[in-house]
Order: structure tokens, then C-alpha cells, then sequence
């Protein structure tokens, strides 16, 4: 599997290839000018948007709308309050009502813009309505630039699980313009910086040395450096998924590097303690730990991601991370098979594993060396 990568002049076009369903994401900075003639070329026979997009970026979703709405394109709009709450069958269920109730058929498109939670909240409504209708993710954050805004997973949480129910369902087009993160606050910009790091760790010893030499300007918001990096991260999604679109092979599970530990973080801390990437930072932590515990890698890679963590302003310890309710969370984990808890570990930077049948006590050990 390929993934193409086309650039000219500061943009780039990455593929994410997957056969007939292939489709682009393109990455700019200052380009929404340019988006309705890249929705026209992917969608070009639609006549009705839906543009689902978070409460906290109206006027971002207001301009697109204008953008691409022509009097051969109607758009409506649909504005969701920000926050992991909004993943709800509540909110979903309301979304669908909305549709139906603006004419919506199978030939309409829903546009997502926001973060990962509208992300995958309207892609999940896009792959249920009518069975299926097209879609588009415009991500403002970081975090669904780089992560979830690539590879079709969608879906909404349960009251006890996240992410429990959903689809795959991958988008026509992903459209990234840079810009759309200017009011992002730091701390969910350097939020998003975690699942940067990821990459390198997971798939790209390079691109990890890159990310160690240019961390301050990372961190500054460099626009040809974030580009960059939004470009070798969504190139290594694009390769992950294009092998294992569908989690059969257990490839596309390297990229939930540190999430067994960060979603049981965030379910245990509370929804809104820590945001994602913080969690994913730590849970990264605590997976290196695990690693040297088992003896597949050497202490010098918790020690580079360690530093590089740090020079991106992102935490490595929490002091209220409560063991013995982490565990039975982490027993729900998709990861778990015949009751047996798997983590994907590193065995040096630009590699990891999934290893399987961990004894609970390395584990506890794990966490209890970054609280």
C-alpha cells in the first residue's frame, strides 16, 4: 500500500489509499478559499450539505458554508455544544431527527467541522442515515488533524465505555487548513502534539528525530514545521490504515499506542479532568515503563520520549491516577482477548508491538512508576 504525497508551495495532498474509496487529505495553511473547488472535484454531484460542526467554531463553519454553498449546492447547518458529552446516542439521535426533517437523502453529504468529538459524532450519523451517506472532515484541532479525522472510525460513547458503538466509515475528503486551529487554545493545541509524538514512536524513527530537533517551534505553532508534521503524521495513519482498514490484521492497532492506559485515565479521572492528548501522553509514559518491565526495549527510549514529551509542554505523571479502578476499565479495552489484557509497546523508537497475556501486577508497577 501507497500512500501518495503531492506538495506545491507550502500545501500538500496526501492519499489515503484504499482501492475505490480512496480519497485525499489535503493540508494548508490559509487555503479555505480554495475548498469548494476541492469539493466540487470530490463531490461534484451533490446538491445538499450538512454541515455538523461544534458549537465553539461557528464562525469558522460559517465561512466554509459560504464558501462552497452556490445556487446548484444547498447547505444547512447544525451546531453541537463542545465537549466529550455531545458523543451521546442522545445527541445523535437528535442529529438524525434533524436530518430527516431538512430533506436529507443519500445523495446529501454531511461536512464535520471540530474537533474529534464532532468528528466522529457526525460521521457516525453519516453512516447510519439512509445506511450510508457521504462525508467530509474539516478538522479544527490539532488532535483531529493528526488522528481521528483520517481512517473512518466513527461512533459515540456509552455511559460505562468510550467509543462503544460505532462504524467504519471513511470520509470522500479531509480538509486541512491550519488556520482553523489560530484560536485554539494552547492547551489543546500541545494536547494535539501527543498524538505527533505517537507517530514517530509507533512507525517513523525519523520523523521522531525531526520532532526532537524543531520541538520549540512545534510548540510556537511554526507554520512549516506543523504543516510538516501534519504531513508525516497523516502519511504514517495513511499507511497503517491502507494495511488494516478494518482491524482484522491487528496492524491498525499500533495506533493506539498509550490509549489502553489513556482512556482508562480518562474514564477513571473523569471526562474533562485531562483532555485526550494529556492522557495519551501519560498513557505513553506508562507504556514505555511497561516495555522496559518486560525487557523489550531499552530505558533510553522512555527517556527520549520522556524529554521530547516535555519539550512539548505535555505531562508525564498523574498523581491521582487511582490504580485499582484503572484496571477493571482497561478490561473492557477492544484490545482485551479471552480475558487476557494486550498493549501495543515499543520495543524501540519507530517500532511497537502488540503483546498479549500481561500480568496485572507489571501493570500496576506500570502506573505506579509515572503517578
Amino acid at each position: 500500500m501507497n500512500s501518495d504525497l503531492a506538495t506545491d508551495q507550502g500545501e500538500s495532498t496526501v492519499l489515503v489509499d484504499l482501492g475505490d474509496r480512496s480519497y485525499p487529505i489535503h493540508i494548508s495553511t490559509g487555503a479555505t478559499g480554495r475548498i469548494a473547488a476541492a469539493f466540487e472535484k470530490t463531490l461534484g454531484d451533490t446538491s445538499h450539505a450538512l454541515l455538523i460542526h461544534d458549537a465553539a467554531v461557528e464562525p469558522w463553519a460559517e465561512t466554509l458554508a459560504a464558501q462552497i454553498r452556490s445556487d446548484t449546492l444547498r447547505v444547512d447547518m447544525a451546531s453541537v455544544p463542545s465537549g466529550e458529552p455531545s458523543k451521546s446516542i442522545a445527541q445523535y439521535e437528535e442529529l438524525l431527527d434533524w436530518m430527516l426533517e431538512r430533506g436529507a437523502d443519500r445523495r446529501s453529504v454531511v461536512i464535520a467541522v471540530g474537533g474529534g468529538v464532532i468528528g466522529d459524532l457526525a460521521g457516525f450519523v453519516a453512516a447510519s442515515f439512509a445506511r450510508g451517506i457521504r462525508f467530509v472532515q474539516v478538522p479544527t484541532t490539532l488532535l483531529a488533524m493528526v488522528d481521528s479525522s483520517v481512517g473512518g472510525k466513527t461512533g459515540i460513547n456509552l455511559s460505562g465505555a468510550k467509543n462503544m458503538v460505532g462504524a467504519f466509515w471513511q470520509p470522500e475528503l479531509v480538509w486541512i487548513d491550519t488556520l482553523a486551529m489560530k484560536t485554539l487554545p494552547d492547551r489543546s493545541y500541545l494536547s494535539g502534539l501527543a498524538e505527533v509524538i505517537k507517530y514517530g514512536v509507533i512507525d517513523d524513527a525519523a520523523f521522531f528525530d525531526y520532532l526532537e530537533s524543531n520541538a520549540a517551534a512545534l510548540v510556537d505553532r511554526d507554520p512549516d514545521v506543523l504543516r510538516y508534521a501534519i504531513q508525516q503524521s497523516c502519511l504514517s495513519k495513511a499507511r497503517v490504515v491502507g494495511e488494516d482498514e478494518r482491524e482484522t490484521s491487528g496492524r491498525r492497532a499500533i495506533l493506539n499506542y498509550g490509549h489502553t492506559f489513556a482512556h482508562a485515565i480518562e474514564a477513571t479521572a473523569g471526562y474533562g479532568a485531562l483532555l485526550h492528548g494529556e492522557a495519551v501522553s501519560i498513557g505513553m509514559q506508562m507504556a514505555a515503563s511497561l516495555a522496559i518491565q518486560l525487557n523489550l526495549c531499552e530505558p533510553d527510549v522512555l527517556e527520549r520520549q520522556t524529554q521530547l514529551l516535555q519539550a512539548c509542554q505535555l505531562p508525564i505523571t498523574f498523581p491521582a491516577a487511582d490504580v485499582a479502578a484503572m484496571l477493571p476499565v482497561m478490561m473492557r479495552d477492544k484490545k482485551v482477548a479471552h480475558g487476557k489484557l494486550r498493549f501495543i509497546l515499543p520495543t524501540k523508537i519507530g517500532h511497537v508491538e502488540l503483546v498479549g497475556d500481561v500480568d496485572p501486577a507489571e501493570v500496576e508497577t506500570a502506573i505506579r512508576a509515572h503517578r
